[in-house]
C-alpha cells in the first residue's frame, strides 16, 4: 500500500467512525421530542447549506448543472438520501445502534441485487455466498440481543436499500459533475424534500418549546457537521486516493463504531449471537469486494 493509498484508507476509516456516532445525536434529539423525519430535516437542511457555502468558496461554477440531469439529482436527494436517512433514524430509535448500523450495511447486497435485475450482471457463486451470509447475518443481528421490532428491521433494510441507491445514481452523476457538486445538490434537495414530510408547524413548535434555542441550534449544527459534512468530505477525498473495492470494505468500520458507541456511550448490550451475525454480514461485504475486477 503506497502513501496515497494509505492516506485514502485512513480518511475513509475516520469517516466511518464519524458516521458510527450518528445514533448518539439521533437519540438525544429524539429525547427532545423530535421525530425521526424531523431530525432528518434539520440535519439534511443544515448540511446542504454548509455544502453550498463550501462549493461557493471552492468552485462557484460547480452550481451549474444541465436541466436534463435534474432527475438524477432528484433521485439522489429524495429516493436515496432522504429515504435512507428517515429509515435509518427510525431504525436507531427502534433497535440497538449496532443492529440498525449492520442492517444499513446490507447496502452492497441491495446494489448487487439491483445490478443483477436491471443491469443484467451475472449471478456468480461468490454473489450467492454473499447473499446467504448477509441474510443469515441480518437474521442473527436483528433477532437477538437487544430491542427488536419488525418495523425496526424493515426500516433498517430500507436504509440499506436507500444507501445502496446512492452508489447507483451517483455513478451516473459523477460522469459529468464533481463529487462536491453532487453532494451539495443531493443534500439541498433532500433537505428541501424533507420539509414537506416533517410537519413544519409541529417542528417549529418543538423548536420554540425547546427553551434554549442557541443550545439547540448548536447541537443540530454539530449533528450536521459530525454526521454529514465531515464524513462525506473525508470519504470523498479518501475515495479519490484508493479503489472503490477497498473503500467499500473500509467503510464497514461504521457498524463496528456504532456498536462500540452504543456499548460505551448508550450502555447497550450485544450478545454472542448478534456478534456472530455482524461477522456474517462483514464476511458477505468482503466476499463482494473481492469479486471486483482489478483497478476498481
Amino acid at each position: 500500500m503506497n502513501k496515497k493509498d494509505h492516506l485514502g484508507a485512513v480518511l475513509i476509516i475516520i469517516a466511518g467512525i464519524f458516521w458510527g456516532s450518528m445514533g448518539i445525536f439521533v437519540r438525544h434529539l429524539t429525547s427532545l421530542g423530535f421525530s425521526s423525519i424531523q431530525i432528518a430535516c434539520l440535519r439534511l437542511t443544515l448540511a446542504g447549506i454548509i455544502f453550498a457555502i463550501i462549493l461557493l468558496i471552492r468552485d462557484p461554477k460547480g452550481f451549474k448543472i444541465h436541466v436534463r440531469d435534474i432527475p438524477w439529482f432528484l433521485a439522489l436527494g429524495l429516493v436515496s438520501i432522504l429515504f435512507f436517512t428517515c429509515c435509518y433514524f427510525t431504525a436507531i430509535n427502534l433497535m440497538t445502534m449496532s443492529a440498525a448500523a449492520i442492517l444499513l450495511y446490507t447496502s452492497p447486497i441491495w446494489v448487487m441485487i439491483l445490478a443483477i435485475i436491471f443491469l443484467k450482471e451475472k449471478v456468480t457463486l461468490q454473489k450467492i455466498i454473499a447473499l446467504i451470509l448477509a441474510f443469515a447475518g441480518c437474521v442473527l443481528v436483528s433477532g437477538f440481543g437487544g430491542k427488536v421490532s419488525v418495523p425496526g428491521i424493515l426500516a433498517g433494510l430500507g436504509a440499506g436499500l436507500g444507501y445502496g441507491l446512492y452508489s447507483i445514481f451517483g455513478k451516473f452523476v459523477l460522469k459529468k459533475y464533481s463529487p462536491l457538486t453532487m453532494t451539495c445538490y443531493t443534500f439541498l434537495i433532500a433537505g428541501a424534500g424533507s420539509v414537506f414530510v416533517a410537519d413544519p408547524p409541529d417542528l417549529i413548535s418543538k423548536i420554540t418549546a425547546a427553551g434554549n434555542l442557541l443550545n439547540l441550534f448548536g447541537f443540530v449544527l454539530l449533528t450536521s457537521i459530525v454526521t454529514a459534512v465531515v464524513p462525506f468530505l473525508l470519504y470523498t477525498f479518501g475515495l479519490n486516493r484508493t479503489t472503490a473495492g477497498k473503500a467499500a470494505v473500509l467503510a464497514t468500520v461504521e457498524p463496528a463504531a456504532a456498536t462500540l458507541f452504543g456499548f460505551f456511550v448508550m450502555k447497550e448490550t450485544i450478545g454472542p449471537v448478534a456478534i456472530l451475525g455482524i461477522t456474517f454480514v462483514f464476511s458477505a461485504i468482503i466476499v463482494l469486494a473481492l469479486t471486483h475486477p482489478k483497478g476498481e
